[in-house]
């Protein structure tokens, strides 16, 4: 079979994979639960210790990749990765590598929120703006996410033809 023909029937295959209801709707509650995970963090290191926002966000979505990363391993994507510590480490870092562009885009979406626009949800006397700002960033990066990490981390498309 020539590089053609393969490629060919690869992509089509990669997209059948990505558009799977049920592996989506899967990544979506993980993605909730990460969501749930970031904003958490987020709120108690910025409300209670006072971390500027920023930073309590990076943390936050640190905290939410790991979570993400588990449920995904052991549920999304349970029959997809080979057995093994050395394997689930490469995922590990895989997916860490691959979400950087998904991290990229909240990032960026999250700045522009709620450090260049003027924008205040003040509740009890406290401005929560930037804790209302999460959610929308994480919106944003999850496509970006569910993209990157079906391809490369999981490889729900293997190819098995030689």
């Amino acid at each position: 079979m020539s590089v053609g023909d393969r490629l060919r029937r690869a992509v089509p295959d990669r997209f059948e994979s990505l558009v799977s209801g049920v592996r989506f709707g899967q990544f979506l509650s993980v993605g909730i639960v990460g969501a749930i995970s970031d904003n958490a963090v987020l709120a108690v290191l910025g409300l209670a210790f006072g971390v500027p926002e920023l930073w309590a966000k990076a943390a936050g979505i640190e905290t939410a990749i790991l979570v993400m990363f588990l449920v995904n391993e052991h549920w999304t994507f349970s029959e997809d990765g080979e057995a093994g510590l050395t394997p689930f480490l490469r995922r590990l870092g895989k997916s860490h590598l691959v979400r950087t562009g998904g991290v990229t885009v909240q990032l960026v979406v999250y700045w522009v929120l709620t450090q260049q626009l003027t924008v205040e949800l003040v509740v009890a006397g406290r401005d929560l703006w930037f804790i209302a700002a999460s959610p929308i960033a994480i919106a944003a990066a999850m496509s970006v996410n569910y993209v990157f990490e079906s391809l490369f981390t999981w490889q729900v498309h293997r190819d098995d033809t030689p």
